[in-house]
């Protein structure tokens, strides 16, 4: 029960970090990556913000050993660079340009009730059903 409400806690305030620096909106997700045209640097301080914060949980992780809320941290099974890493990165990275979106900041942007929203969070939905219904999903485990 503990872990489930730390969660709820832990998504409720990314989401709230999400709205309120401006990542749910695609428009300016787009401007940031448009480096050769209207260029928005602002999305910079985002992830120059989130530096820090990582750092403090690393930091913190590695002196107590395990997690507050588990046995163990959970570590990827996996660690080489395969075609299948580098290709679902360019994916995402393509779609994150295209769309403006990636998986997180589109959830919490389906409070705002607009539709192309919908239609990504569908999209992302039927992509995640054919990584686990798919042959070319199978050869590794996924949890």
């Amino acid at each position: 029960m503990r872990q489930n409400i730390a969660a709820l806690a832990a998504g409720s305030l990314f989401g709230l970090g999400l709205v309120i620096s401006h990542m749910v909106d695609p428009l300016k997700v787009q401007a940031f990556l448009d480096v050769a045209g209207d260029w928005d640097p602002s999305v910079a301080f985002v992830m120059v913000g989130a530096i820090p914060a990582t750092a403090i949980g690393l930091i913190v992780g590695r002196r107590t050993g395990h997690p507050l809320l588990a046995a163990d941290f959970a570590q990827p099974s996996e660690r080489r660079v395969d075609a299948r890493l580098i290709g679902g990165a360019v994916m995402f990275g393509a779609g994150w340009g295209l769309v403006g979106y990636c998986p997180g900041p589109a959830l919490a942007a389906l409070g705002n009730g607009a539709s192309n929203t919908f239609v990504f969070v569908a999209a992302m939905g039927a992509g995640m059903a054919a990584f686990r219904f798919f042959p070319f999903a199978r050869h590794t485990r996924v949890a």
